[in-house]
């Protein structure tokens, strides 16, 4: 799966990585639909204001996922 992050204009595809998951715990098998808003809500912060989702790490705006 990629996440889809913008950052300074541009879209990025960010492959999800087993570091961004190790926080995150899995207990009954997922599709990926489930996954991406299972990482929106543990890599993001929704700011009302921008009515976006921003990364916490500061990396850009969280648009989506791309499943493979």
């Amino acid at each position: 799966m990629d996440l889809i992050i913008q950052n300074e204009g541009l879209y990025q595809l960010v492959p999800l990585t087993k570091q961004m998951m190790e926080h995150i715990s899995l207990l009954v098998k997922v599709d990926c639909f489930d996954l991406c808003e299972i990482v929106r809500v543990n890599l993001t912060t929704y700011v009302s204001n921008l009515n976006s989702y921003v990364m916490n790490d500061g990396s850009g705006y969280f648009y989506g996922c791309i499943c493979k």
